[in-house]
C-alpha cells in the first residue's frame, strides 16, 4: 500500500510538472495554492464521511461562512459605520435574539414544571413566532439605516489568519446547529436536510447586503503573507513577485495543513477513530455497547466542518474577494465528494491526493479541450465542413463531462479509491 501511494503521488507530481512546463511556473503556482486549499476541505469531508459515514451535501454553505468570516475580521474598518447609530442599532438586534432564544429554550422546557403534550407544543410554537416578531421588528430598521448611511459594517482590521481561524469556529457554531437538527435524519435525508441549509446559508449571505454587501462584492482582502506588490515596492521584478508571493502563502497553508493532518492522523490512529469506524460500520451494535452515538457523530461532523470552513476562509483570502452571488454547487459541494470519492474515503493521504488531482484535472480540461477543439475545428473547415462554433462555451461544459469520466473509471477499477483506508486488525 505504501508503495501504491508513493508511486501516486509521484504521478500527480509529475502530472503538476508537465502543467508547469506548458502553462508557466506563475500559473502552476497558482494551482498548487488552489489545490492544497480544496485538500483542506476534502479532508473535513473525509473526516465527516470517511469516518462518521455522513452524507455532508451541504459543503457551499459552509464555504461561504468561513469565507465571510475572513471577510469580516481582515477587511479594513467601515469608519462610516462605526461613527453611526448602526452599532448601537445592532446591538439592539443582538439583545433582541438572545431574549427570543431564551424564550424558546424556556418553552421547551415547560415539562420540568409540568406542563406537557399539546400545551407544551403549543407554547413552543408561539415562542418561535414572538422570538421572530422579537427579532425582525429590531433587524430590519438596522439593517435598512446601515445600508443608507455606511452601506455595509465593513470588517475589523485584523490579521488575516485571524480570519481562518475565525472561520473554522463560525463553521463549528453553525455545524452545531445544523448537527443537533439534521443528524437524527438517515442518511438520504441527511443529504437532503443539508443541501436545504446549504441553500437558506448562500441566500441569506447574498442578499444580506448590510453584513456582506451581497452581489456588490467584497474587495481587495488582505493577505497573511505579503503581496506580489509588497515585493514590486522592494525591488522584485513583477513576474517573479506573483511567483514568490505565491510560494509564501503555499508555504503557509502547507503548515496550516500539515498541523491538521498531523492531529487528525493521531486521532483517527488512536480509540476515539476506532470508535467512529465502529459507529460508522455498525451504530445499533456501537449503541448497544454504550456508544454515545448521536454526540460522536455531532462531534465528527462538526470536526469536519471546522476544515471546510478554515478551506473557505483560504479560498477567500488567496483570491482577495468575497462574493456570495460566484458560490455554486457543482464548484462547491460535488467537487469535492469526487475529490475523496477517487482518493479513497477513510484515508487521509487519499483526500488530499484525490483533491490535488482532480481540481488540476479540473482546471486544464478547459484549456486542453479548448485546444482540441481548435485542431479539429481546423480539420473541418480544411474538409469543407464548416468550424466549431461557440469553442469556449464548450470546452468549459467538458469540466463536467471530464469529471464523470473520471469518477466512473474509479468506481470500475479502485471503488475504494485510489489509496483505500487501511484498518489495522490485531489477531
Amino acid at each position: 500500500m505504501i508503495r501504491r501511494a508513493l508511486t501516486l503521488y509521484f504521478g500527480v507530481a509529475a502530472l503538476v510538472f508537465a502543467v508547469g512546463y506548458f502553462m508557466g511556473t506563475a500559473n502552476v503556482s497558482l494551482l498548487l495554492v488552489q489545490s492544497f486549499a480544496y485538500a483542506l476541505i476534502a479532508l473535513g469531508l473525509n473526516i465527516q464521511w470517511g469516518y462518521g459515514g455522513l452524507f455532508n451535501f451541504g459543503i457551499m454553505g459552509f464555504l461561504m461562512v468561513g469565507g465571510f468570516a475572513v471577510t469580516f475580521v481582515s477587511f479594513p474598518m467601515n469608519d462610516a459605520f462605526w461613527q453611526s447609530e448602526g452599532p448601537m442599532m445592532l446591538g439592539r438586534a443582538l439583545l433582541a435574539f438572545l431574549a427570543g432564544a431564551l424564550l424558546v429554550i424556556g418553552a421547551r422546557r415547560l415539562d420540568r414544571v409540568g406542563i406537557t403534550g399539546k400545551l407544551r407544543t403549543a407554547a413552543i410554537i408561539l415562542a418561535w413566532i414572538a422570538a421572530y416578531i422579537v427579532y425582525r421588528s429590531q433587524i430590519d430598521p438596522a439593517a435598512a439605516y446601515i445600508e443608507a448611511n455606511g452601506g455595509w459594517i465593513g470588517g475589523l482590521g485584523l490579521h488575516p489568519l485571524l480570519g481562518w481561524a475565525f472561520g473554522g469556529v463560525l463553521a463549528a457554531g453553525v455545524a452545531f446547529i445544523v448537527g443537533r437538527i439534521a443528524l437524527g435524519l438517515r442518511t438520504d435525508y441527511l443529504a437532503i436536510a443539508t443541501i436545504g441549509i446549504s441553500e437558506i446559508i448562500r441566500a441569506l449571505l447574498k442578499n444580506a447586503d448590510w453584513l456582506t454587501r451581497g452581489t456588490l462584492t467584497v474587495s481587495p482582502i488582505t493577505w497573511p503573507t505579503p503581496l506580489p506588490q509588497d515585493l514590486q515596492a522592494g525591488g522584485m521584478p513583477i513576474a517573479d513577485s506573483f511567483i514568490w508571493a505565491r510560494l509564501g502563502f503555499l508555504a503557509m497553508l502547507l503548515v496550516v495543513i500539515a498541523v491538521i493532518f498531523f492531529l487528525v492522523q493521531r486521532a483517527y490512529g488512536g480509540p476515539w477513530g476506532r470508535m467512529m469506524r465502529a459507529i460508522r460500520d455498525n451504530h445499533i451494535a456501537a449503541a448497544s455497547m454504550g456508544k454515545d452515538v448521536k454526540n460522536r457523530q455531532l462531534e465528527v461532523f462538526i470536526l469536519g466542518s471546522v476544515l471546510m470552513g478554515i478551506g473557505g476562509a483560504v479560498l477567500v483570502s488567496f483570491g482577495q474577494i468575497y462574493d456570495p452571488g460566484a458560490y455554486q454547487p457543482i464548484n462547491h459541494t460535488f467537487i469535492f465528494w469526487v475529490m475523496v470519492i477517487v482518493g479513497g474515503a477513510g484515508n487521509n493521504w487519499g483526500a488530499i491526493l484525490g483533491a490535488v488531482l482532480i481540481y488540476v484535472t479540473w482546471i486544464i480540461s478547459d484549456p486542453v479541450a479548448q485546444q482540441v477543439f481548435r485542431a479539429v475545428s481546423d480539420f473541418s473547415v480544411n474538409q469543407g465542413w464548416g468550424a466549431i462554433p461557440d469553442i469556449e462555451s464548450r470546452a468549459s461544459q467538458m469540466r463536467v463531462f471530464v469529471l464523470g469520466i473520471v469518477i466512473t473509471l474509479a468506481l470500475r477499477y479502485a471503488p475504494k479509491g485510489l489509496i483505500p483506508e487501511v484498518v489495522k486488525r490485531s489477531s
